[in-house]
């Protein structure tokens, strides 16, 4: 899909001042005005968190000293503790951390993680009771809790509650022994966006200077892995945490971690954050999201190095089996969207599909999937009998919390914010929610509200990038929520030798020359963009990076979006879209479907007729898709034609046809 890029305002003289201050390059100092950054101390503290930016104190926490006194007592009692965590990787790491911590200070100490698809998130009174009834003096929560009301108040007489959690409250806090939450209002904590992982560190800390006056700093690799995986921003003393623990996760001694990193393919490579988030985190989360996450607890808890790869294999198969299972649900619900498609005759302004039996573990990654394809505020619900648990993924200028809010007269529950949010719905009321949120989406967006955009931090031409410059962006990793990755724009860009690469020859490597250098781009999962980029200029997005080959260090670029060139770009007309379409129907009815994507049906018409660029493909086919004429699969790459509709369609039915003669008019 085309975005529209996005530039910072910025204002040069301020820049050269701000560059001159803090004794760094203009593009350094750019960035960090672009994040927000613009005072010397804050400038300092993001740059050089280990020395600059200091751990604050725990017990600025509200009710740290209530939780700190009780477990305290816990201890001294040899009372039976009980964690209770999440199935995320923030709760399995927020258990894990807090475990080691109790179990160092001579606790008598287990753990207890919800079934996703039996329990669902937070606390339930069944297990409560269980778990009272089981011996247990004091539970602790890590990443859940906060909204746990009832559930707290109908086991006071039997269990004392310790709750640390990172979630918003409600309008009532829980009556526990204490509440530990920097979202409280009256919590004076000056940093509010820590993980669960990050408040079950703050009360170790606590604990251990408490009990030990010692200035806890253990674990930070474990931590590091649980605030990454949660997507928190990377700012503040995140930034600290996670800088500190990548360092540490590169040296660590933990098995469960060492068998994590080995099985992931990361034995001899430097791990960031972003092989964190994508391959480290996701096998963690495959556990949870398929089996029961005490696997991933049990990994970052294992002392030995057989029992860790043992478990660290399990995962990664487990990982292999949730990909298998959401690429099966994503075809299912795309073939749900054509029936909807052909069956609706009107334009859409979201997604809301639903399926009997559907994984709840993986349908908020098929949404994710659908809004990447689409760009519509898209909902994924699974049919469980009479009642339906959905996961919702939005786009920038629709709040999902506040559109979920304006439809609950037909749900029975919902809760999130404003990118990402769950629901429960009873089954017979999905077709009326359809139809109710989409009124509700139709109201709130624009049509320019459809149109993805990615922001540009500097347009430059990648043989312009300089060593010394990639080298000093580094300061500003590890990149993540609230600190992304530094991102440069090229226009008409010629690209030269391109071709596939890697074991499944599904990614794409190309070379742009200038007069005296040579510049290697890389494109992940754009292998059948090789032939466009021999054939015509492209507008990229990429990043800089720095390859290390047999010692030698050299400037490559990552794309971040490559697209038709700006120059290039030619709106199809009438007769163009007519061609296309017969075009396309031809080759339907040779091979009864479209076995092609956008840039193979570009070469294949070029050869075939006359030059067309890809720009022009592109965007005949999102009319046809648009206007019910063509349907597209994420998974094959593959397009087919359902039968022409008996009525004359309108080409101003199309949201793009719209959009283009609106600019044009």
């Amino acid at each position: 899909m085309q975005k529209k890029w996005a530039f910072y305002d910025d204002d040069p003289k301020e820049i050269r001042a701000f560059a001159k201050k803090l004794n760094v390059s203009a593009a350094v100092a750019s960035i960090l005005w672009h994040r927000g950054i613009r005072e010397r101390k804050a400038a300092d503290r993001f740059l050089y968190p280990e020395e600059k930016q200091s751990f604050y104190d725990p017990f600025l926490m509200k009710d740290m000293e209530l939780a700190a006194a009780r477990i305290e007592r816990a201890i001294r009692e040899k009372e039976q503790i009980v964690i209770y965590g999440d199935y995320d990787v923030d709760g399995m790491t927020a258990t894990a951390v807090l475990m080691r911590t109790l179990k160092r200070l001579g606790a008598r100490v287990s753990s207890y993680i919800p079934d996703r698809q039996k329990e669902g998130y937070g606390f339930n009174e069944p297990a409560l009771r269980t778990i009272a009834k089981q011996g247990a003096g004091l539970l602790i929560s890590v990443d859940c809790g906060i909204s746990s009301v009832e559930d707290v108040e109908a086991v006071r007489d039997i269990l004392d509650i310790v709750i640390t959690d990172h979630h918003l409250p409600g309008p009532e806090l829980p009556r526990a022994i204490a509440v530990v939450n920097p979202h409280r209002e009256d919590c004076r904590y000056p940093f509010k966006d820590l993980a669960g992982v990050g408040v079950a560190f703050k009360l170790c800390q606590a604990l251990w200077k408490q009990l030990r006056d010692v200035d806890f700093q253990e674990d930070l690799e474990i931590v590091a892995l649980g605030t990454i995986a949660d997507l928190v921003p990377l700012l503040g003393e995140n930034r600290k945490l996670v800088r500190m623990g990548l360092e540490r996760m590169n040296t660590t001694e933990l098995p469960g971690l060492r068998a994590l990193i080995k099985v992931a393919g990361l034995a001899d490579k430097t791990v960031g954050a972003g092989q964190v988030g994508f391959l480290l985190a996701p096998r963690l989360n495959a556990a949870g999201r398929l089996d029961t996450a005490s696997k991933g607890r049990d990994l970052l808890l294992s002392e030995d190095m057989e029992t860790a790869e043992r478990i660290a294999k399990e995962l990664d198969d487990e990982n292999h089996a949730r990909q298998e299972i959401e690429q099966e649900i994503l075809a299912l619900a795309e073939k749900k969207l054509q029936e909807l498609r052909l069956s609706g005759g009107t334009e859409v302004h979201s997604i809301v599909l639903s399926g009997e039996g559907w994984h709840q573990g993986v349908i908020g990654l098929v949404a994710s999937r659908l809004v990447e394809r689409y760009y519509l505020p898209t909902i994924v619900i699974s049919e469980q009998g009479e009642t339906a648990k959905g996961s919702c993924r939005s786009i920038q200028g629709l709040h999902m919390y506040e559109a979920l809010a304006a439809c609950q007269e037909k749900l029975l529950g919902f809760g999130g914010h404003s990118q990402a949010a769950g629901l429960t719905i009873r089954t017979e009321d999905i077709p009326a929610f359809r139809a109710l949120f989409d009124d509700y989406v139709k109201e709130h967006l624009q049509e320019e509200d459809y149109v993805p955009s990615i922001s540009i931090d500097f347009e430059l031409s990648p043989q312009e990038l300089e060593l010394s410059l990639v080298e000093e962006l580094q300061k500003l990793a590890p990149y993540g929520m609230g600190n992304p990755h530094p991102v440069f724009g090229c226009r008409d860009v010629r690209g030269t030798g391109a071709r596939a690469i890697g074991r499944d020859q599904n990614h794409l490597m190309f070379r742009i020359d200038g007069r005296d250098t040579s510049i290697k781009v890389i494109s992940w999962n754009r292998a059948s963009y090789a032939p466009i980029v021999n054939r015509e200029p492209l507008d990229i997005v990429y990043v800089p990076e720095i390859n290390e080959w047999q010692g030698k260090r050299s400037v490559e670029c990552q794309v971040e979006y490559m697209g038709p060139a700006k120059s290039c770009q030619h709106f199809p007309n009438r007769d163009m879209l007519a061609k296309v379409y017969s075009f396309l129907m031809s080759i339907q009815r040779e091979k009864g479907n479209i076995p092609f994507d956008a840039r193979m049906l570009t070469m294949e018409y070029s050869q075939r007729f006359h030059d067309i660029s890809l720009y022009t493909m592109e965007c005949a086919l999102t009319v046809f898709e648009e206007l019910g004429l063509l349907y597209g699969s994420l998974l094959e790459e593959t397009f087919f034609m359902p039968p022409a509709p008996k009525e004359k369609l309108k080409l101003e039915n199309s949201r793009l046809y719209r959009r283009h003669n609106s600019r044009n008019s």
